[in-house]
């Protein structure tokens, strides 16, 4: 398959549907977690994304391609330490936790992937 976008990126797919579940489960979050909790994770989740997305833009230049995607994986793993907090202040389901954490897995696997072959993704058009 031929990707022209960012968005054509399997990662990209996932972490996108990582950020609206979050965004739809943070709803329910207790009001005074509004600038807090719910912003931090919110705000994470979101960044993986649009880290993706500025790093597609750039991938001339194999040095900055690796800067964002390694921006990425950051942000992936600052939403893991979100999550954590949500479950054990009793927001969400250990279920709900352990979904949202495999995913953010299975992006950090494809994220890792990514910052290894960046020569991959980096070839001219």
């Amino acid at each position: 398959m031929y990707v022209k976008s960012a968005k054509d990126l399997e990662v990209y797919k996932l972490a996108y549907e990582q950020a609206m579940e979050i965004f739809v489960l943070t709803k329910d979050f207790p009001k005074e977690e509004k600038y807090s909790l719910t912003d931090q994770v919110r705000r994470a989740s979101r960044s993986v994304c649009g880290n993706l997305r500025e790093a597609w833009a750039k991938r001339r230049y194999i040095a900055h391609f690796a800067s964002k995607i390694t921006d990425c994986d950051g942000e992936n793993a600052e939403t893991d330490t979100w999550l954590d907090f949500a479950k054990d202040c009793g927001y969400i389901t250990n279920e709900g936790h352990d979904k949202m954490i495999k995913r953010n897995k299975r992006i950090g696997q494809m994220l890792g992937n990514m910052i290894n072959k960046t020569e991959t993704f980096c070839k001219n058009d």
